[in-house]
């Protein structure tokens, strides 16, 4: 495996931005954007029509990455040295955890640094976006968590010979996907280079899963339980049963939650 950060430009940042800030996503995907940048104003934003909230958010942010260019280029290096450091380490703890080798596979990763503080992750082109402001322990953090998903589809599309088109949100599949990733990380090797686990530093997970429980039970204990008793393969085929059994209620707690 590996990696390689880059500054996509400006135009691509927005462009990030922009899908989080469409009518009809919740606060949960939005509201992060109006938190670090206080030019912004959400109520203006979202009294405007969506091609002018694009214009809006980028006059505004234009200025902002003109005076932080040279920070992102500077932090592209920090990233690029720390995950060169332990991709030795973390390519080995994986291929435990998948029971595959994963030093022949996803050796052209792409890593965008952005302006968006949310971070997509994208399959298929083999990238995923991370927010500038990260430090470079953040960053790790943030790459190890894609990392997880991305090996955890390549084992499982070998394992179903599904469709790509169907691990995106906000199918099951990639639902589990997001689910499984503390229990993987768990692995010390993995563990002791994210700064967001566990739980209580923040997660390595979306937060609406912490607390969510099925016949009284936390959900993430039901998935830990399973992937320390099960070998991937078996973990990934009960994982996905349990969650198909319980959808409704699942989707019914993250509802909630978002608001």
């Amino acid at each position: 495996m590996d990696i390689q950060y880059v500054n996509p430009g400006f135009q691509y940042s927005i462009q990030s931005i922009v899908e989080f800030q469409k009518d009809g996503n919740s606060s949960f995907w939005n509201d992060s954007l109006y938190f670090f940048y206080e030019e912004l104003d959400k109520e203006v934003a979202f009294q405007l029509t969506m091609e002018e909230r694009e214009e809006y958010i980028t006059n505004i942010l234009k200025v902002y990455y003109q005076e932080k260019e040279a920070s992102i280029q500077e932090k592209i290096v920090t990233y690029q040295q720390y995950w060169n450091q332990y991709k030795e380490q973390i390519t080995e703890a994986l291929t435990e955890a998948f029971q595959f080798d994963c030093t022949e596979i996803l050796n052209n990763l792409t890593c965008n640094i952005t302006l968006n503080p949310v971070c997509p992750r994208f399959l298929e082109e083999k990238s995923f976006d991370l927010f500038y402001l990260n430090s470079e322990k953040g960053a790790l953090g943030v790459t190890l968590h894609e990392l997880i998903h991305f090996v955890w589809f390549v084992v499982w599309n070998k394992v179903f010979l599904d469709s790509y088109q169907e691990y995106e949100s906000p199918t099951l599949k990639w639902l589990v996907s997001e689910m499984v990733v503390e229990a993987i990380m768990s692995d010390e090797r993995l563990s002791s280079l994210n700064p967001y686990y566990p739980r209580e530093h923040g997660g390595c997970i979306y937060p609406y899963f912490f607390h969510m429980e099925i016949e009284g039970k936390q959900i993430l204990d039901t998935i830990y339980e399973l992937y320390k008793t099960n070998s991937m393969i078996d973990f990934m085929k009960k994982s996905f049963a349990y969650c198909q059994l319980h959808e409704s209620e699942i989707r019914k707690q993250i509802a909630e939650y978002e608001g």
